[in-house]
């Protein structure tokens, strides 16, 4: 199956990372890959986990809609938390209801001892289905 590799303008770059944000297939699966508190360097912007969570799920939003996708779109999450406890699932909880309302996507939740970069606290992955076009 055909697919492109997209990294949006508004996202930082990631290819020195090793990866990318997205790759989209020609049946219109998106997978876009773990989003975290970055700013445009691909640096973790804060150390608070609330803060974490809002700005990954920003980048996620800014993800999608670079591929004219929004979070009613998304069909499975996979968060990953480090240190995870009940406080920190009340906080993604929150968000995750702020955004989906009763209607969320899939999720799995994985409890990690570290991530990626030192500062990091959470990361969100997605795969999302652009709407199907009616004949």
């Amino acid at each position: 199956m055909s697919h492109d590799i997209i990294n949006p303008a508004g996202l930082h770059d990631p290819v020195g990372f090793g990866y990318s944000h997205i790759a989209r297939t020609a049946g219109g699966m998106v997978f876009i890959a773990g989003q975290y508190a970055s700013d445009e360097h691909g640096q973790v912007t804060t150390t608070d986990f609330g803060e974490q969570v809002a700005r990954s799920l920003a980048n996620l939003g800014t993800a999608l809609a670079s591929v004219g996708l929004g979070f009613r779109d998304v069909v499975q999450i996979r968060t990953h938390i480090v240190d995870h406890d009940a406080e920190k699932l009340t906080v993604l909880a929150r968000h995750i209801r702020d955004i989906w309302g009763t209607r969320p996507p899939t999720q799995t939740l994985t409890g990690v001892a570290a991530l990626a970069l030192p500062d990091m606290l959470f990361e969100i992955d997605a795969i999302a289905v652009a709407p199907a076009t009616m004949p």
